[in-house]
């Protein structure tokens, strides 16, 4: 996402589904959870797909309620890993973001059972969807969640 707009936000949403299609879409995202941020201040625009067709739902959470997030605050905290406070996001590319998620998307979480939340989305999803979202796996002792990932 080049800034926090509300215009750039949604071309993302766009995207991922001019890349899987609607039905796919609508499976894996039924329900969008975010913050009450300006980039999200329509919920029309997301709800609605590319052709007005209904394609998900937004959830406000509330501030300071990190229980409405399920594993979302989870991922947050993988994410510090690499990119810990004070980090510029500024040399990040959809390449390095694509690279981190593929690394926290693959670590084992006890919430799962010691599954990863990849192969558990694998399970119920199309790959061929996953594979288009550049959603890979990364085996367990190539998981590397430090700074120097990006570099």
């Amino acid at each position: 996402i080049d800034s926090k707009e509300m215009s750039n936000t949604v071309r993302v949403i766009d995207y991922i589904e001019e890349t899987i299609g609607i039905e796919e879409f609508k499976e894996l995202f039924p329900v969008i959870l975010t913050d009450n941020g300006s980039e999200f201040a329509d919920p029309e625009k997301f709800e609605k797909g590319i052709n007005g067709e209904k394609r998900t739902r937004l959830y406000y959470c509330e501030a300071r309620h990190s229980e409405q997030k399920g594993e979302l605050e989870k991922n947050h905290e993988y994410i510090r890993y690499v990119l810990p406070k004070k980090t510029s996001f500024d040399e990040l590319t959809q390449e390095k973001v694509q690279l981190m998620i593929n690394h926290i998307n693959n670590t084992s979480r006890p919430k799962f059972n010691g599954e990863t939340p990849i192969n558990k989305a694998l399970k119920s999803f199309d790959k061929n969807a996953m594979e288009k979202l550049g959603l890979e796996i990364i085996l367990p002792d190539e998981i590397h969640l430090k700074p120097d990932l990006l570099k």
